[in-house]
């Protein structure tokens, strides 16, 4: 799963991002708000981790900014502000859950699991294109009724072609919706995988074709 994480000073940031991957999470770094929006404009994470107190503005306004475009995100607000106040702030502006600095990361890692939980829309939950099926909330794929096994990064980019059914998705947001910023990738390395990804859904059936438009991205359509 990938996850956003707001946080402006670089020691803490960078600690909590160790502590995600070891877990087997893709941590993306924004360090202020600007960054932030931007991000999740531009990739769909599991979840975001917020610092109310940022350098540019508040966290509360990234939730805010979120629900005014209809981002469907799970907010976790990991903050210094402890005050009984502030935490009904916090969770009243939207976010799933609110945890104080300094924290236990087994306890970070406990509400984040609680907050991953929550399910998303029906409408946004399932994606169907002809017989192959995407479950969101749980990350499963079925054709015709029956499961289909994915690796994770196979995993990974049909879930990101299912978000826009019809629509390209360039390579670069297929990419980071694989790695972290910052990760050193080679551009054939999402060839790699599609060409794994197609043999498996052509194998299982799925009445789809994963199609490349050539120097920009792909897009998944239903099978004439």
């Amino acid at each position: 799963m990938k996850i956003l994480l707001v946080e402006d000073e670089p020691g803490i940031a960078a600690a909590m991002a160790r502590i995600l991957e070891r877990e087997g999470y893709v941590v993306d770094i924004a360090e202020d708000l600007v960054t932030a929006e931007e991000a999740i404009l531009s990739t769909f994470y599991d979840i975001v981790l917020l610092d109310r107190c940022l350098p540019d503005g508040h966290g509360d306004d990234l939730v805010a900014f979120a629900r005014c475009r209809g981002l469907n995100l799970r907010f976790l607000m990991v903050t210094a502000l402890a005050d009984l106040d502030d935490r009904v702030e916090g969770l009243d502006s939207g976010a799933d859950d609110y945890i104080v600095k300094p924290f236990e990361p087994q306890e970070l890692l406990a509400r984040m699991r609680a907050a991953l939980r929550r399910p998303l829309p029906e409408k946004l939950r399932l994606v169907r294109i002809g017989n192959l099926e995407f479950d969101h909330n749980i990350r499963s794929v079925e054709v015709a009724g029956k499961p289909l096994i994915l690796s994770k990064k196979e995993l990974g980019i049909l879930e990101a072609l299912m978000r826009s059914p019809d629509r390209v998705v360039e390579r670069q947001q297929l990419l980071d919706s694989l790695y972290g910023y910052d990760d050193y990738v080679q551009d054939t390395v999402v060839e790699s995988h599609l060409s794994r990804l197609r043999a498996k859904l052509k194998h299982g059936g799925a009445e789809v074709n994963i199609h490349a438009v050539r120097g920009v991205g792909y897009f998944i359509r239903k099978s004439d």
